[in-house]
């Protein structure tokens, strides 16, 4: 069996030193395990204090011959970017530059930035965790999600057919190379809301169903409401089940996923700042253009941390929430395209084209904007009734109606932007050394 190198990837801009001890026990139990050559990449953007406390804990990780480990700052990701823009001789290198690397919050920009990193390494693979997870236990045994991420990624569905404990999978696509594995979490809500449903549950399921099109009717709103952001439920791992499937975007969170090269070499990640559900598109491009997947049961356990628990990271949260709402306007569309494009959007190889997606992000950008205005009147009717703080954020989201429904609408010229701009630095990053620039 080939001996695949791999990128095992926490983005972070928050403490969590025991999520690194853990994630370097994943990588180490794939390298021994799973045949990998693992590379563990630290993304971090935490303060420096921080930075320097993550700095000692990789430094006691104990060695293995077949992990590395690179923890990487801000300014050293920066650095690394720079170069591959420079080399891509992309115009606007500044933008560009943001895109990949912004100011703000972007879930999108630092998976992306892994992207290109794994890219760099000339790794097979990406699996992402996220620093505000653990893995769950069966007696003393951690149950480590990569158990069922390799080796398949990259192969033909049939060749997985006979490791996986189900088979659901029209036999015209067994053809297609398995393109992702995941699972999701179980614990909190992946959004954190949950106190709108335990003050008020029909305004709980009126704000969350404003992500639907508008056109839905009210039952399936509803619907949609109820199954949002719970991933897996309380429910602990007790055993192994799979299925090799077109996944369902549903049933597998950004937190405990990993993508073959061909999906993240060819199309990247939205680049929106400060909304949440922005690094999502893949899951639903991969199942739109109806690529295998593996859907597996070992979920990731969620938490939340004390920061969003302030006002400060409750009046943040709450905007990257209603941005995210808003920018469904957009995406519903692109999703509703590439759904009706279904396999058009393989080329003959079966591999991602960029062309489709890029012609429907455009048309969205001319979409009439009333059905937003339409989400933020809902939003603010709905949060004074909550009264409180939300009632608090409710008049911050009246002055800035203006601002939020432009942002929302550049977010996607900005993401088409960035997937024109894609195949270049993807091949700039093919001749990026990270190795010496790794921890």
């Amino acid at each position: 069996m080939t001996r695949h190198r791999i990128c095992l990837c926490l983005p972070t801009n928050r403490a969590c030193s025991a999520t690194i001890t853990a994630i370097h026990e994943e990588a180490v139990y794939a390298a021994h395990h799973l045949g990998a050559d693992v590379h563990l990449l630290i993304l971090d953007s935490a303060d420096a204090r921080t930075r320097a406390g993550h700095a000692r804990v990789v430094a006691a990780l104990p060695p293995d011959a077949n992990t590395t480990t690179h923890h990487l700052d801000e300014e050293t990701q920066r650095d690394l970017l720079r170069g591959m823009i420079s080399r891509a001789a992309l115009p606007e290198p500044d933008r560009i530059l943001e895109f990949v690397l912004p100011a703000g919050v972007s879930y999108g920009s630092c998976t992306n930035r892994a992207f290109l990193l794994a890219t760099a390494l000339d790794c097979h693979s990406v699996h992402r965790r996220d620093s505000d997870s653990t893995y769950q236990l069966l007696g003393t045994e951690t149950v480590f999600p990569i158990r069922h991420e390799l080796p398949w990624l990259g192969r033909p569905a049939a060749d997985a057919s006979p490791a996986v404990t189900l088979t659901d999978l029209d036999p015209v696509h067994r053809h297609r190379p398995v393109s992702m594995a995941g699972a999701s979490f179980i614990g909190e809500l992946s959004v954190d809301i949950g106190e709108i449903r335990r003050l008020d549950e029909d305004l709980y399921r009126d704000v969350v169903g404003l992500w639907a099109p508008a056109d839905w009717s009210p039952e399936r709103k509803r619907q949609l409401a109820e199954e949002s952001f719970t991933g897996a439920g309380m429910a602990p791992f007790t055993g192994d089940h799979s299925t090799l499937t077109v996944v369902d975007p549903m049933q597998v969170d950004m937190c405990n996923i990993s993508f073959h090269r061909d999906v993240y070499e060819r199309i990247p990640l939205p680049p929106a700042t400060d909304t949440i559900g922005s690094d999502y598109f893949l899951i639903h491009l991969v199942h739109d253009a109806a690529l295998p997947g593996i859907l597996h049961n070992r979920h990731i356990e969620n938490f939340y941390t004390p920061e969003r628990r302030t006002d400060a990271g409750f009046l943040a949260y709450q905007t990257r929430f209603v941005k995210f709402l808003l920018s469904m306007l957009y995406f519903n569309h692109v999703y509703d395209r590439m759904a009706a494009q279904g396999a058009r959007l393989l080329d003959g190889r079966q591999h991602l084209q960029a062309d489709p997606v890029l012609e429907f992000l455009r048309e969205s950008t001319r979409l009439d904007q009333s059905e937003n205005v339409w989400r933020l009147d809902q939003v603010e009717t709905t949060y004074r009734k909550l009264g409180g703080r939300y009632a608090v954020f409710a008049e911050q989201l009246a002055q800035q109606r203006a601002q939020l429904l432009e942002e929302a609408r550049q977010d996607i010229e900005n993401f088409a932007r960035l997937v024109e701009a894609w195949p270049a630095l993807v091949g700039a990053a093919r001749y990026t050394a990270l190795e010496q620039a790794g921890g």
